[in-house]
């Protein structure tokens, strides 16, 4: 008894370190970084530290949102995002790039599946019943987790072409997606509904009227403040429709938006005011 009291006076002060510090890392929000090369460099030591800690805290939800949407936000900003810049000029390069941001959008996916089947044991089975009355209920505060298990997951079988058992997961990221909708449609400032047609924009029989509805939204939900919610509508809506006139107007928008001081949204612009200057210089190849 004394050797066991002995041991749990030594592993109480080191639980609780642990746990304060998945408080921290799951709190330290990068959304109003605006130098996007501090956040490159800094990034890779963040989301391995976070990643080590959630390994000893794995049923902390706010870090495993955190590291998700870290692994998801840098396999976009970064790796993917390179690997479109590199391939006119280095083909094989492009491609390395491409399975390097695939694998890190499935560790995000896993990380942010495995908490939400903690938070409820049966949730990946209960997402793929054929069964509408068996899928999980997520609730309000589960919204962020989905939102980053649907993305990753759109983003990992976006680039895994030649992986039909990736593909075939589509159908389920979009499920994941709109449950997460229905527990809070406002999610995000407009991420969320911004996901949705995205989603419906490019999966099989997809409704492009019903995408434009869903990119209007966003739009309106960030109340016209998120350059990601207008380059999701020129990207999912005016380029497969061929209306150049209408996705260069769309850049436009997304290019003038200036975010106020500590805006949650600065990194997410500034990560998308850098892809329409590029989308901006491609526009005769584009169309």
């Amino acid at each position: 008894m004394a050797l066991l009291v002995l041991l749990l006076g030594a592993c109480s002060p080191r639980q609780m370190i642990v746990g304060s510090l998945a408080d921290e890392l799951a709190g330290q929000a990068q959304g109003s970084e605006s130098d996007l090369e501090l956040l490159r460099d800094a990034a890779p030591f963040h989301l391995k530290l976070s990643e080590s800690i959630l390994s000893r805290q794995p049923g902390h939800q706010a870090l495993a949102e955190s590291v998700a949407a870290g692994f998801t936000q840098y396999a976009y900003a970064f790796v993917a995002f390179e690997a479109e810049q590199v391939e006119s000029r280095d083909a094989k390069a492009a491609e390395r790039l491409r399975q390097r941001a695939a694998k890190l959008y499935a560790r995000a996916h896993l990380h942010a599946m495995r908490a939400l089947e903690l938070a409820e044991p049966g949730f990946a089975a209960r997402l793929a019943s054929t069964q509408p009355a068996e899928w999980p209920r997520l609730r309000a505060e589960q919204a962020g987790l989905a939102y980053w298990a649907a993305a990753s997951w759109g983003g990992w079988i976006s680039l895994s072409k030649d992986d039909p058992d990736v593909v075939a997961d589509l159908p389920l990221a979009v499920r994941l997606a709109h449950l997460a909708w229905v527990a809070d449609p406002a999610w995000g400032q407009g991420s969320l509904t911004g996901l949705l047609g995205t989603f419906e924009a490019a999966r099989p029989g997809g409704s492009q009227q019903k995408a434009l509805a869903y990119f209007d939204q966003a739009i309106a939900q960030s109340a016209g403040r998120s350059a990601g919610a207008w380059l999701a509508k020129a990207e999912g809506h005016a380029q497969p429709a061929g209306d150049k006139e209408l996705f260069a107007s769309l850049l436009r928008q997304a290019l003038a938006i200036k975010d106020e001081a500590g805006s949650p949204l600065t990194t997410q612009n500034e990560v998308m005011r850098r892809r329409a200057l590029w989308l901006q210089e491609k526009i005769d190849d584009l169309f």
